[in-house]
Order: C-alpha cells, then sequence, then structure tokens
C-alpha cells in the first residue's frame, strides 16, 4: 500500500560489492522504495513526468503485489514517473523497463475489501519452468531482494538512456541502467505492469478469501 507522505524513502545500508574480474556490481539486502510526492525525489531524482512506457490505461486506486525467488533480466533501464488514476490523482514510481526477463516461482497478489469481507486475488507461476516477459513495464513503488548489475550506470540523463528499448524518459531526469540485473528474494510492490509478451508456465489463478497475499 502507499507510504504516508511524511516518510523519507528507505534504502540499504549495504555498499554496493564490485566482483572480482568483471563489471558486475552486488547489492546485499537491496532495497528501493518510490513514496507520493516530492519525497520520491530522494530516490529518483525528482523528475516524474509522464512517460512513452507508463501504462497506457488509468490505474487503480491499490498497488499489487510480486515476489519470485529470481529475476533474471537483459536491458534494464529505469526513471521517476507518476501512475494516474481515473480520479486524476497520481504517485510516484520508478518506472522501469527490462527488455527480456525470466521469474522463478512467481506469485502476484491484490487484495480487495469486497462486501463479504476481504478477498485475494493469487497468481502462480514458474514453479517448474521460468516465466518468460519480453519488453517488460513495471510502475515499482518498492522493490526488496538481493539486486547484482552488470556494467550499471546511475544518474545517467533518463532521455538519454539506451539499454532498453523505449525506456528513455524526460530530458534532464535522474536515470539510471545497466545490461544485465539479477534480484533473488525478490519481493516488489508495483501499480501497473506491461509486456509485450507473458509467458506464465504452470499458471494458477485463485480468489481466496481473507488475506493471503504473497509477502
Amino acid at each position: 500500500m502507499p507510504k504516508a507522505s511524511g516518510e523519507a524513502p528507505e534504502a540499504s545500508q549495504d555498499a554496493p560489492e564490485q566482483l572480482e574480474g568483471g563489471g558486475g556490481t552486488v547489492w546485499r539486502r537491496f532495497a528501493l522504495v518510490a513514496v507520493p510526492g516530492f519525497a520520491a525525489a530522494a530516490v529518483l531524482g525528482g523528475m516524474t513526468t509522464q512517460g512513452l512506457l507508463a501504462a497506457s490505461f488509468a490505474v487503480s486506486g491499490d498497488s499489487f503485489k510480486m515476489s519470485a525467488d529470481q529475476l533474471v533480466g537483459t536491458g534494464f533501464t529505469q526513471y521517476g514517473d507518476d501512475a494516474v488514476s481515473v480520479d486524476g490523482s497520481g504517485r510516484a514510481v520508478g518506472l522501469s523497463t527490462v527488455d527480456t526477463a525470466q521469474l522463478d516461482n512467481l506469485c502476484m497478489s491484490s487484495l480487495w475489501d469486497l462486501s463479504v469481507g476481504q478477498a485475494t486475488l493469487v497468481i502462480r507461476a514458474g514453479e517448474a519452468a521460468p516465466v518468460r516477459g519480453d519488453n517488460l513495464v513495471l510502475d515499482i513503488e518498492q522493490l526488496r531482494g538481493n539486486a547484482e548489475f552488470d556494467s550499471i550506470e546511475i544518474g545517467r540523463d533518463a532521455s538519454t538512456l539506451d539499454k532498453a528499448d523505449g525506456g528513455q524518459g524526460p530530458a534532464g531526469g535522474f536515470g539510471l541502467q545497466a545490461d544485465t540485473i539479477t534480484v533473488t528474494d525478490m519481493e516488489l510492490t508495483t501499480w501497473a505492469v506491461t509486456s509485450g509478451s507473458l509467458n506464465l508456465t504452470g499458471l494458477s489463478l485463485a480468489v481466496r478469501p481473507g488475506d493471503h497475499e504473497c509477502f
């Protein structure tokens, strides 16, 4: 759920670890939080302009959760953006693009408040074989896990990002990108997910009474 406007973004206190013999960078207990309002500037540079790859639909009034044992992606970019609901309200997100992605043991959940009480939509896939997605775009509010990047660039002008197709942001905006991204023990809160193609192997979808979110 969205953070209170007075909260400051959380960030991992662990220093990045440079891998020997290569350009990889590892963050242990990596954490990224995007929060509504101007506080998001501390994480994403404050340039939250509606981008070309933002969700082409009005987002719902609630975020949802995703988890995976591991996400492996090629071609990664991220910059600040805003996700807008039908009532015109918006919230700051880290608009993240991955050219190709594989996710092991994927879980997605949305908690609903209904007249009969709470219920949770739970989608699971990728237990036996990875979920595969192309041109994956996520409006990230919060991401936690152990992250490794190859050839990462942090603080690049968002309009010049070139490691993911169509992953450019506004001129002057704070951006980051990497050739590859790997996140283990991933826990992600997002407002929208779009994909050019998404192959959900071993799909299971259920609506369960009560709170049964992925994490």
